[in-house]
């Protein structure tokens, strides 16, 4: 389970976990707490109460979305179970107790809090959600919690970094047309027509231009560290049917 500084303290339990220490098998092996996976759903259970655990709130006080890439943003007020699970990419509360809980697999996680006002949130912020606006939406409703914009601090977890990300003319413009300042996040690959895209540095630029307390990002790159992180893209460049997630929470102390 990975920190950050920026989130520490004693009203917060945060974590970015990695796929180590987990009891899946085969190519979901380790800690993969993706319901959403073709892994052995008992495994899965499993692994996502050591992650609960670890945080140290409690059992079933987890919760995370169905993610659809979306600017969606709910507020939870207790945790649901699985099949109730909304259709969204972001949740904000603040109730002591509750998990917050992101599944990645390249996407950047990212875990916010406001400690004096007692309001967390978590996005999940690959490149068409945050050019959707789930970050600022994120900010958005934890105001309307009672936070404040120049007290949240927020992190950017582990991710697909720019050597590993390789995208079409399509994407960048999609990118820079929502966005323009983004343009400095491309830079030309080998393959005409083609680009290596930043994520981390995308994602914390939006996150900057809303005037938070902190911003980090956290420096690891999930498609090149395969020990630590399952990669949707290394998957796919290796032909595998199937990936698991790593899990990044976030929960306030009782």
């Amino acid at each position: 389970m990975l920190t950050a500084s920026t989130l520490d303290h004693p009203r917060i339990r945060h974590g970015f976990f990695t796929r180590e220490g987990g009891v899946s098998e085969g190519i979901y092996a380790g800690l993969n707490c993706g319901p959403g996976s073709s892994d052995d759903a008992q495994a899965v259970a499993e692994n996502r109460r050591r992650a609960q655990a670890m945080l140290g709130l409690g059992e079933n006080r987890l919760v995370t979305c169905y993610q659809v890439h979306s600017p969606t943003v709910v507020r939870v007020e207790a945790p649901w179970e699985h099949g109730d699970a909304p259709r969204a990419d972001a949740m904000v509360t603040n109730r002591p107790g509750v998990v917050l809980g992101i599944l990645t697999a390249d996407c950047a996680p990212v875990l916010f809090a406001d400690v004096e006002a007692g309001v967390i949130g978590a996005a999940h912020a690959g490149w068409k959600g945050a050019v959707g606006g789930v970050l600022r939406a994120t900010v958005a409703e934890m105001v309307a919690l009672g936070a404040k914009t120049e007290r949240i601090h927020a992190v950017v977890g582990p991710c697909i970094h720019q050597p590993s990300y390789e995208v079409g003319e399509d994407l960048r413009l999609q990118v820079i047309s929502a966005t323009p300042w983004a343009d400095w996040c491309f830079e030309r690959a080998a393959r005409p027509g083609h680009y290596q895209f930043d994520l981390p540095s995308y994602v914390s630029g939006e996150l900057q231009r809303q005037d938070l307390g902190a911003v980090e990002v956290l420096d690891f790159d999930t498609y090149t560290d395969e020990q630590r992180f399952f990669s949707y893209r290394r998957t796919t460049h290796r032909g595998e049917p199937d990936y698991g997630r790593q899990i990044s929470a976030i929960g306030l102390t009782p």
